[in-house]
């Protein structure tokens, strides 16, 4: 049986994050993985969501500011 099972690792120990079905003291092999870190956006990511809103053809959203406002 193969199943990816997201765990954390705290005081030496993988803690898995969600149930899981397995009998007491079962062995299990697995393979680490670790997550690609997140990085800082760049200025060119910023622009480039700006120019998203900027050709998304609404011409005054300063008029909708508070629209979600009470």
């Amino acid at each position: 049986m193969n199943r990816k099972i997201h765990t954390v690792f705290e005081n030496g120990v993988f803690r898995p994050t969600e149930p899981v079905d397995l009998p007491e003291h079962a062995e299990v092999e697995f393979e680490i993985t670790l997550p690609e870190p997140r990085r800082k956006p760049e200025i060119d990511d910023v622009y480039a969501l700006l120019g998203q809103r900027y050709d998304s053809g609404q011409e005054d959203v300063a008029a909708r500011h508070n629209q979600h406002q009470p």
